[in-house]
């Protein structure tokens, strides 16, 4: 007798005593039929009380269970389509079962393949679809018992489908940057970003490992720690704000524009503030500046406005989009940290593959014209706009300042070399990391930060400076 597969199942509970879902898979489950069905958002989500009520292990499970899937949902679906009947239409409640048992069985092997179909089966049958739950755990079934498939790299077409990734959207990629980064962009999309802190001060920095939180020196930033372990939450620095989450690209972005200013700024505007990290570094270097921090969303605008508000009036959170203020050349410095595709950010985001279309592009790009004209507008003449995204497509960064400065013959763009070697000798930048920084300056002086060369999420960065 042969032996059996290292997935071998064992039988079946009986039929008639329910499975019981562990309270991880069901709060998954709900996630993802939200993100789903609603268009939510998983990060939202995560952060919401059916998550923060879970114990820890269980937080810890929803969250990779949630996170692995949307990551991984476009080869999960290819799989799973391989051993359905073509004709097969699924639920969205039906699909989510699939997917979670699915990603359980291929990408996480301390658990059970049995407690996987079994749960899964159980979740389809609680959502209502009871007929169906014979097929989610055939189906499964057969997952479990086949042989591990293998995924070559070496097309666009075969690397979007091993690191699941929209076709399209990996084409794009090896076309601007060739297949080698498009393969490091993909890897980055599929792993768990890092937790890189943003410290007030080094005493912070001692209460983290009093409290049991171990961190390591970041890549680019003084002032940037990664975690390595410990609940970074329950620390009473992160509580009181002495120590917040914030990706280290997020973080160069403020301070560069922070010293952007050739003259000390008086009066900045931060165009697109929520949530508002880079906000409190502006308010964090510029001690002696008053900010105008501007969000458009009502409920974005509150959060801002409660994350800001231990600074008191030097900060004014404003509910306002920003192409409509009244404010003409007042201003010394303007961020715009413009809303994008967010492509730069999928493995944060994950969901971000599975709704953005190309034609999403264009759009994202009109409006971010019409954000950074009205940034311009409202700088002084000889103040600076810092211009950012946390996107990946030329249509959304140098396509944008390149038609803004056709535009507007009194705008200049500025390089950012001087200021990589400005805050290196401030001791904002670590010096180890001023040859990728400048390695990743464009032709016209912009920063692109690719992940793969750089351990944060992708972002762009350009200055511009208007003359009169």
């Amino acid at each position: 007798m042969s032996n059996p597969h290292p997935r071998a199942l064992a039988k079946a509970a009986p039929k008639n005593r329910p499975t019981a879902i562990s309270a991880a898979r069901k709060v998954a489950f709900d996630i993802l039929l939200k993100v789903e069905s609603r268009r939510a958002h998983s990060d939202d989500l995560l952060r919401g009380p059916a998550v923060e009520s879970l114990s820890h292990p269980d937080h810890h499970l929803a969250t990779a269970l949630v996170l692995g899937v949307l990551r991984w949902q476009i080869r999960l679906d290819h799989q799973i389509q391989k051993l359905l009947s073509r004709s097969a239409k699924l639920d969205p409640e039906v699909r989510i079962a699939l997917r979670l048992g699915a990603f359980q069985i291929l990408f996480m092997d301390r658990i059970p393949a049995r407690a996987a179909i079994d749960e899964s089966v159980e979740l389809a049958k609680q959502a209502g679809h009871r007929f169906a739950s014979a097929m989610v755990n055939a189906v499964l079934r057969k997952l479990a018992a086949a042989p591990r498939a293998v995924f070559p790299q070496d097309s666009v077409a075969e690397l979007a489908l091993a690191e699941a990734h929209p076709q399209w959207m990996v084409e794009r990629w090896a076309a601007t940057y060739g297949l080698d980064i498009a393969r490091d962009l993909c890897l980055h999309g599929q792993s768990e970003p890092a937790h890189v802190l943003r410290l007030a001060d080094r005493a912070a920095e001692d209460e983290l490992a009093r409290s049991g939180v171990e961190i390591e020196p970041a890549q680019l930033l003084t002032a940037a720690r990664r975690v390595i372990a410990g609940d970074v939450a329950g620390a009473a620095a992160f509580k009181e704000g002495r120590v917040r989450s914030q990706d280290e690209g997020s973080q160069l972005i403020a301070e560069i524009a922070a010293f952007a200013p050739r003259t000390g700024a008086t009066r900045v505007l931060d165009a697109c503030a929520a949530p508002g990290g880079k906000t409190l570094i502006l308010a964090e270097r510029l001690a002696a500046t008053r900010i105008v921090a501007c969000e458009s969303s009502a409920s974005r605008h509150e959060q801002l406005r409660q994350r800001l508000e231990p600074l008191g009036e030097r900060v004014e959170c404003r509910l306002a989009d920003v192409t409509a203020l009244p404010e003409d050349g007042v201003f010394d410095l303007v961020l715009v940290d413009a809303p994008c595709s967010g492509t730069g950010t999928l493995g944060r985001n994950p969901e971000i593959r599975h709704r953005l279309k190309p034609e999403d592009l264009q759009r994202q790009a009109e409006r971010q014209r019409a954000i950074l004209t009205a940034a311009l507008r409202a700088v002084c003449p000889g103040g600076r706009v810092v211009y950012s995204t946390c996107s990946l497509e030329p249509e959304e960064n140098e396509q944008v300042v390149a038609e803004v400065l056709a535009n507007h013959p009194a705008i200049q763009e500025v390089s950012l070399a001087e200021s990589i070697d400005s805050l290196v000798q401030r001791g904002i930048v670590v010096p180890t990391a001023a040859d990728g920084l400048e390695q990743a300056l464009t032709l016209q002086g912009a920063i692109r930060l690719l992940p793969g060369i750089f351990t944060c999420d992708g972002f762009f960065i350009a200055m511009l400076q208007r003359s009169s």
